[in-house]
Order: C-alpha cells, then sequence, then structure tokens
C-alpha cells in the first residue's frame, strides 16, 4: 500500500512470520484440540440454521465504546454469510448489561437455549468470569476484543479474536523502541480491570527484558475520572514514554488530562488499545500517541476495502476496530462450520482449532491463525495519531 513505508511492513511482516515459526512446532506436538474432522469442500451446503449467541453491551458504560460497534459488525458479516447460502446464522442476541454478572447470566442462558457457539464478549474480566461456564457446557465462547493473556487457556472451548497482550506488546515494544528509543518509563493503569493488569503486567515483563527501567508503575480504579496526581508523579519522574493499560473511557480521560496537567511532550505516550473512539475523545492531546492495533481501514488485507465500503453504505459512519474485529471474528466462525458440515459444537471447536492462515480483514497481511490454546496469530499494526487521525506509524 503506498501510504505505509517499506520498512514498517518489513518489520511487520517479519514479526508476524517469526511468531508463526516459532509456534508452529508448539502447535503440532503438543495441541490440546483433536485433530479428527470430517471431510468438508468449499462448495458444501449445510442445510440445518445454526443458531449463535451474540453477548455484547447494550446498555451501560461498554455499549457506546465497544457493545454497538461489535453489534454493527456481527450483523453486517451475517447478512453477508447469509445471503451465500451455504451457511445460515440465527443470532440469538443478549445485552450483557456492562457487568460481569450481566455476561454471567447472558451465558447461561444461552446454554440453555443450546447455542453451538457465543459470540462477543468484550471484556476480559467479563470473560474470566463466563468461559468456565461455556467450557463446562461444551459451548464455544470466541471473543471478538477480550485480549488479557491466558483467559483462552481456561478451556479448549474458548477462542479469542484480539491478539492477547503477551503476543500483541512485545511485538509493539519491538518496533516502537527501536524507533524512539526509550529507556526510563512509567506506566499507569486500572488495577481493578482484568485486562489492563494483565496489560501492565507484560509491559512490566517486556520492558525489563529489554533493558528499559519502569520507574514507577501508577494505578486507578475502574470509574475514576481525575487522574491528575498519577500524571503529577508521572511528570516529577521524567520518563522517555508512559503507557496506558486501561479501558476506552479512562484511556480517553487520562491522554486528555496530559494535556491539562502539562506532560511535556518529550514523554512519548503509548496506548496499547488505542482507537479512533479515544482519539476523538481526547482531542488534541491524542496528537502523537501511539497504538498496537488489529485492524485498520489502511489496511490492504484481502476483503478490507469491500469491508470498509459495506460498513459505511450500512451504517453511515466509519467502521470501528471492534466492528472489524467482530466481523472477521463471525467468518472465521462460520468457515468453521462449512469445515465441520454440522452445527456441533465439538465438531465447529476440532474445526476452529485447525484454522491456519485463514484470509481475514485484519491486520496488514489478513492471514489468520490460532495458536495451540486458541488465540489469534496474525501480524500487529502500529498506529499513531496525526493531524487528529490513526496513521502508520513510521
Amino acid at each position: 500500500m503506498n501510504s505505509i513505508d517499506l520498512s514498517l511492513k518489513s518489520i511487520i511482516t517479519f514479526i508476524y512470520f517469526l511468531g508463526i515459526v516459532s509456534l508452529s512446532v508448539v502447535f503440532f506436538s503438543c495441541s490440546k484440540f483433536p485433530l479428527n474432522m470430517p471431510d468438508a469442500t468449499e462448495n458444501q451446503m449445510l442445510k440445518e440454521e445454526v443458531s449463535i449467541g451474540v453477548v455484547v453491551a447494550m446498555t451501560g458504560r461498554h455499549a457506546e465504546a465497544y457493545g454497538f460497534a461489535m453489534q454493527r459488525g456481527f450483523e453486517l458479516a451475517r447478512e453477508e454469510i447469509n445471503s451465500r447460502g451455504e451457511v445460515k446464522i440465527k443470532f440469538i442476541t443478549v445485552d450483557d448489561q456492562s457487568t460481569p454478572e450481566g455476561a454471567r447470566a447472558a451465558v447461561q442462558y444461552l446454554v440453555d437455549q443450546e447455542v453451538s457457539a457465543i459470540v462477543g464478549l468484550a471484556i476480559s474480566t467479563h470473560l474470566k468470569a463466563v468461559a468456565p461456564i461455556a467450557q463446562e457446557h461444551g459451548v464455544i465462547a470466541f471473543s471478538s476484543v477480550s485480549s488479557a493473556a491466558g483467559l483462552s487457556g481456561i478451556g479448549d472451548f474458548i477462542f479469542r479474536t484480539s491478539l492477547a497482550t503477551n503476543i500483541s506488546i512485545p511485538s509493539g515494544l519491538m518496533v516502537t523502541q527501536k524507533r524512539l528509543g526509550y529507556r526510563r518509563v512509567a506506566t499507569i493503569y486500572d488495577e481493578i480491570d482484568v485486562y489492563a493488569r494483565n496489560s501492565n503486567e507484560v509491559l512490566r515483563q517486556a520492558l525489563e527484558t529489554n533493558g528499559v527501567e519502569v520507574l514507577t508503575m501508577e494505578t486507578f480504579q475502574t470509574g475514576d475520572i481525575d487522574f491528575s496526581q498519577q500524571l503529577t508523579n508521572i511528570i516529577a519522574l521524567r520518563p522517555d514514554a508512559l503507557f496506558i493499560s486501561a479501558l476506552s473511557q479512562e484511556i480517553a480521560q487520562i491522554i486528555k488530562q496530559t494535556s491539562v496537567i502539562g506532560v511535556p511532550e518529550s514523554i512519548r505516550i503509548i496506548a496499547p488499545d488505542l482507537t479512533m473512539n479515544e482519539v476523538q475523545k481526547a482531542g488534541d492531546a491524542a496528537e502523537g500517541v501511539i497504538g498496537f492495533i488489529g485492524w485498520s481501514n489502511l489496511s490492504d488485507a484481502p476483503g478490507n476495502r469491500s469491508f470498509v465500503r459495506n460498513y459505511r453504505t450500512k451504517y453511515g459512519i466509519q467502521p470501528e476496530p471492534w466492528a472489524a474485529q467482530s466481523y472477521a471474528t463471525l467468518y472465521v466462525l462460520t468457515n468453521a462450520i462449512k469445515i465441520a458440515q454440522s452445527p456441533d459444537a465439538t465438531l465447529i471447536r476440532n474445526a476452529l482449532a485447525e484454522t491456519t492462515d485463514y484470509p481475514t480483514i485484519l491486520g496488514m497481511l489478513g492471514k489468520f491463525s490460532f495458536n495451540p490454546d486458541g488465540d489469534a496469530l496474525y501480524d500487529q499494526i502500529i498506529m499513531i495519531v496525526k493531524d487528529g487521525k490513526l496513521q502508520p506509524f513510521e
């Protein structure tokens, strides 16, 4: 793609293939998934309608940042898939009300409805709460957004589309540290949220492995709105970079307050889960902030341009990363259903486990695989805010 620097693409491609090669030996020698699957051809049709549960936040604090976008991505994918006639997908959608309790109730309801799989489950805290329920009943739980390391390892029916923190953060650090040269950093994270705690811990380990000194790890709690004391403490230590591990609302507020508090431009701000939603809310303060991203509208991955065009046509807005990841999730799941030629959850699970280099709209290359734990593997995109937009980090 003309707008992407060739050296960046080389780095991304190297990271991707290095990860695939290093993991492939483990996959074939100690994969936890059974490898027996029925034979299937691409043009076979599954006549039986497959019921899929969708758990997203339609009310509460996560609805606007995650739930609505996810629902749009799922629905667009379902319409496209059903129009092709090979598989017919029926959704049973339940609001998790942005709480772990709501997520547990939603998953239990869908298990009682005897769905083959449940998609959605955005928040790592929620997935951690519900994964044992799905695993116990042999129902696939396929999260399109959560990324705290280790959650897919809860059981062999648990899969994820987001790059787990132990995959995304080390590769993101490799690129950004080489370019920016930071040696002394600070972190700030939500000590309540599962993703934020895990992200910060992975960051700490990866930074120390790379010889980067972590000066301080400031904390806050979900729902906090004032971060002035933490930012003041960070400024006093004069780090080269500040890493933010949080959910959408707090990411936007922290970035916005860096400008108010007067964080100097010499301190580079990196928020691994940064999207345009946070950029827009943070305003001018977001300029120069860096994110590690699984999807971009600038990518030439297979079908991405069509996805962006169709999404804008249907909804009248630009697609969000969580919509894109949910869209890709349903396509990956449907491919497994086609291979299984059955709505049986175990057969679909087996087919999902075999997913290798499946073409999606994710990353720059679009090649999607699962590691032995059910976590996604594909090339990551590093982006930076320039002129109020997320653009390739060069």
